[in-house]
């Protein structure tokens, strides 16, 4: 079975809550890189940033610079074709870091960890602490609600 099937099924809102309550600390599964340092990688597209928040979170307020790509997605079998991990192989950059951000920073780990093990050491995971709001409030521009 698929770490991402997987992660699906064992997903629970307590486990979250561990993630997002954890010390910030040396073990922590967060990147270590500043905001500033994330939002000039970003604006000098030498990086990418993935919100794993779900569709109606999204559509209720999204960074600007984000591209979509729900947990939930990632647990369906079959999963919607621009989920699967042969497109998000051809989409993803082997070149550059790639952000994951969600509400608190406990779904962006999930997600970190199993797209390693699905897509390969190749790709340069690094989920953000700060949730959305943090986010905002540090100056990453939001683009507003989809009705």
């Amino acid at each position: 079975m698929s770490a991402l099937f997987s992660l699906g099924r064992l997903f629970a809102p307590g486990l979250i809550a561990v993630f997002a309550l954890a010390p910030a600390d040396e073990k922590s599964p967060h990147t270590k890189d500043s905001l500033p340092v994330v939002q000039q990688r970003l604006e000098d597209e030498k990086a990418v940033l993935i919100d794993v928040r779900e569709k109606a979170e999204w559509d209720a307020g999204h960074l600007k610079q984000a591209q979509l790509l729900p947990l939930s997605e990632l647990g369906k079998k079959p999963r919607d074709a621009k989920y699967s991990i042969a497109t998000l192989k051809k989409k993803l950059p082997t070149d550059k870091p790639i952000y994951l951000h969600c509400k608190a920073g406990g779904r962006c780990v999930l997600v970190a960890e199993a797209l390693r093990k699905e897509l390969g050491p190749n790709y340069d995971l690094r989920p953000l602490k700060p949730g959305y709001d943090e986010l905002v409030k540090a100056g990453f521009e939001p683009l507003e609600a989809t009705k």
